[in-house]
């Protein structure tokens, strides 16, 4: 089994300023985890979250040295293991190494083996826990233990911020074919790494979709999960990489028709299609395994599941949208395409205006009784839902080509200006405009879904009770 380690850019710089006050001595922290343990039973990943950095206090530890750290137990530390049973989470220990050691030692195998044998003695669980070590560059690495205190290294940790950083067990570079030489030139060894072993979730696979898709498995991704519950329609074809007339006379779903073209490639990518809506407790524990998560699709109750799953995970949400005005007389009135990078603890979509709780109100009534969103829609008691906008292939690339590069600038920065404003990336190229935004305020409303992880009922949505 595989597990991860995943936090947030702030959590990081938190732990770093504790693990590293100065003085040259090795300092110790806890973390409650969140977990993503995805379908049950499955092979699937899994992952810890940090949701909370508990600091210990310099000034409780008996020991302090350059290398090694000892501390006494409080209360507040059977505090949290009372909070992590209670809501079924996992505890982290991470430490420094100021000297630069990039290994552990047997006085910190030692003190491990004690510390979750206590743990999982007061968790009563067998669910994994995990220990951490930082190194004075910020670099992580660690383990997780089993219930009989068999250490395991974690696949790898990753940190979520303006920059997407991820440090992968594993230094060794995959086999590089003819098609991947020319990333590596681009991108570099390292990049083209990463590629291959991250899990990608690309929620939507139809105009937008199914071209991040493409560009995601002929750069390398190792790992893709598809998520659309609508089949190939003839409407569709002006649009959809790889489907075809046969395709939409079959009704064939989206996902296969993608995942088929993917294998023809050859190069390499594994596929998990899901034919079923987010607002689905199976789809959303499947896409918590993800490392990355793509959101393509028009519909604003999509959207808000999503943003709160990546909230709830701590994963990277990539946005594409676009809306084209015609007047169905072949006149074009205005083109705007918009790419959003949405941090876990950052500003939310609703926080950025791109919906309202109106909007999120009447497509969840379109969607449960559509006679009565009609009834209500002709009395003016709510604003209707844009439906069936037009959508061409020619816009849907273009901004599919942003959302792709918008994600390569965060895991290898090459961005001549800091990420950080770049949060919202709108472009209209009838206007030809460019307005670029960074983040906002950090959503009040999804505060407390920070680094959740698995709970129920899941993203605390009622529609997700299982």
């Amino acid at each position: 089994m595989q597990v991860s380690l995943t936090m947030t850019a702030r959590q990081h710089r938190e732990i770093f300023e504790h693990l590293f006050p100065g003085d040259g001595c090795e300092a110790v922290a806890l973390l409650l985890c969140g977990r993503a343990r995805g379908l049950s039973g499955s092979r699937e990943p899994r992952r810890l979250v940090v949701h909370r950095v508990v600091p210990i206090s310099h000034a409780v530890c008996t020991v302090r040295t350059p290398d090694r750290v000892t501390w006494q137990t409080h209360p507040f530390v059977f505090d949290l293991l009372v909070e992590a049973a209670r809501r079924g989470m996992a505890i982290a220990k991470i430490h420094s190494h100021p000297t630069g050691v990039a290994a552990f030692s047997p006085i910190d195998d030692a003190s491990d083996r004690e510390l979750f044998g206590s743990v999982f003695s007061f968790l009563d669980t067998l669910e994994e826990q995990a220990s951490a070590i930082m190194l004075p560059d910020g670099r992580i690495f660690g383990r997780w233990f089993n219930e009989r205190l068999e250490a395991t290294p974690l696949s790898h940790v990753g940190v979520i911020g303006d920059d997407i950083r991820i440090w992968a067990a594993e230094s060794s570079t995959p086999a590089i074919g003819a098609h991947g030489m020319r990333t590596v030139q681009v991108f570099g060894q390292g990049t083209y790494a990463l590629l291959r072993k991250l899990r990608v979730a690309v929620i939507g696979c139809s105009g937008t979709g199914s071209i991040v898709i493409e560009q995601l498995a002929r750069l390398g991704a190792g790992h893709l999960i598809l998520v659309d519950p609508d089949v190939v329609e003839y409407k569709n074809l002006n649009r959809i990489i790889n489907a075809t007339n046969e395709d939409a006379a079959l009704r064939r779903p989206k996902v296969e028709v993608i995942a088929r073209a993917i294998a023809r490639m050859g190069l390499g990518t594994t596929v998990d299609t899901r034919r079923e809506n987010l607002l689905s407790p199976s789809c959303v524990r499947v896409v918590s395994t993800a490392d990355i998560v793509f959101g393509c699709m028009d519909g604003v109750e999509g959207r808000n599941a999503l943003n709160r799953l990546a909230t709830a995970y701590l994963l990277p949400y990539f946005d594409v949208g676009v809306r084209l005005d015609a007047d169905g007389q072949g006149g074009v009135e205005d083109i705007w395409g918009t790419v959003h990078y949405v941090r876990p603890d950052g500003s939310s979509l609703m926080d950025r205006g791109v919906y309202a709780r109106e909007d999120l109100d009447a497509e969840a009534l379109l969607r449960t009784d559509p006679t009565e969103y009609q009834r209500r829609r002709r009395q003016g008691y709510i604003r209707g839902i844009a439906e069936d906008r037009p959508a061409v292939i020619s816009t849907n690339m273009l901004y599919a080509a942003f959302c792709l590069n918008e994600f390569l600038a965060r895991v290898h920065p090459f961005r001549w200006s800091d990420n950080a404003g770049f949060a919202a990336h709108r472009y209209s190229p009838n206007r030809n405009i460019i307005i670029t935004e960074p983040d906002g305020v950090p959503s009040l409303r999804l505060a407390n879904l920070v680094g959740r992880g698995d709970m129920r009922p899941l993203l605390d949505m009622a529609e997700l009770s299982e």
